[in-house]
């Protein structure tokens, strides 16, 4: 779907179509995070299964190993001080409660934690893809749920704006004169979380890593300077620009953490266009979509969007606001 906010006209195209919306001179801005192989499936000395899924490390690592915010479940069977194993290297033990099903979790191996995770845990898919221990269907899992262009590993779930391209797309539009760059925004849990409080602004958007670097800060004002747009691929990497933006709409080299939660009313400054898929009611990620598209102008496009059968969620479809 495209989106043409000066016109209001909404118009209905194969993805491929994204080539000629784009322009010579604009630069595409991908969000090259990649998700880690964060589902553990462990089990007690009783052999009773449990399953953890890591959702961000939590401060340093010491000799005892990694402590890793984590969602563990069946939650209320668990306990504090309770040891489970996964596969044969990698150990788990829940240190305490943190409330909505988290748990601070200390994750212990004889080498390298991170490594002994990537050997022993499975790509954390949406719920609504299931999938068994075993399934030779995971294995593709573990291809297809990560962009062509991941590169920096953190995220528990895909950018899924990125999903639609391959590389020879990407080398098409490259040679048609559009421009690409990277930023990282490690995805987290909080993105998904349903706005449950009666006013937006009073929702929190828990802190996410993002790093801006030299090279694409030059390629913004690189395509500021010839007139290009910048074109942002899914939400995170509009968060990612606007953090670092300023009100020339240049943006300057950063990382750290990122809150920012952006709402119908807010200025936009460093992004013209923005490729997203369709997002759940009362999401951030709707949110985001509704400020900058117009509340009135993205809530026709749903409408169309569901009386043509358009699909949502990760494998879903994309609508090109311009």
């Amino acid at each position: 779907m495209t989106v043409d906010r000066r016109t209001g006209e909404i118009a209905h195209r194969m993805f491929p179509a994204l080539a000629e919306l784009l322009r010579k001179g604009d630069l595409l801005v991908l969000n090259d995070t990649k998700v880690i192989r964060g589902r553990l499936r462990a089990r007690k000395e009783t052999g009773a299964a449990v399953e953890i899924f890591l959702l961000s490390p939590l401060g340093a690592r010491s000799p005892e190993g990694e402590a890793w915010e984590a969602l563990a479940r069946p939650s209320k069977r668990l306990r504090e001080g309770m040891e489970f194993r996964v596969g044969e290297e990698l150990g788990a033990t829940l240190l305490r409660r943190l409330g909505g099903g988290r748990w601070e979790v200390r994750l212990s191996a004889r080498g390298s934690v991170s490594e002994a995770v990537d050997r022993a845990g499975e790509i954390p898919l949406p719920p609504y893809i299931r999938r068994k221990a075993g399934d030779p269907l995971l294995a593709v899992d573990a291809e297809r749920y990560q962009t062509v262009y991941a590169a920096q590993s953190g995220s528990v779930a895909a950018p899924t704006a990125g999903l639609h391209f391959d590389g020879e797309f990407l080398s098409r539009i490259r040679r048609a004169g559009v421009s690409t760059a990277e930023v990282t925004l490690a995805i987290g849990y909080g993105t998904f979380q349903t706005i449950r409080t009666g006013e937006m602004e009073g929702h929190e958007i828990h802190p996410e890593e993002y790093r801006l670097g030299a090279e694409t800060a030059d390629a913004v004002a690189a395509a500021r300077d010839r007139g290009g747009r910048v074109v942002a691929v899914g939400t995170t990497s509009v968060r990612t620009l606007e953090t670092c933006a300023g009100p020339d709409g240049r943006v300057v080299p950063s990382g750290g953490t990122t809150r920012l939660f952006i709402t119908p009313g807010y200025r936009f400054r460093a992004v013209d266009a923005l490729l997203t898929n369709f997002h759940l009611p009362r999401s951030s990620l709707l949110a985001l979509t509704m400020a900058f598209g117009g509340v009135e102008l993205i809530r026709e496009a749903y409408r169309q969007a569901v009386a043509k059968r358009y699909r949502f969620f990760s494998y879903g479809d994309a609508m090109f606001i311009h």
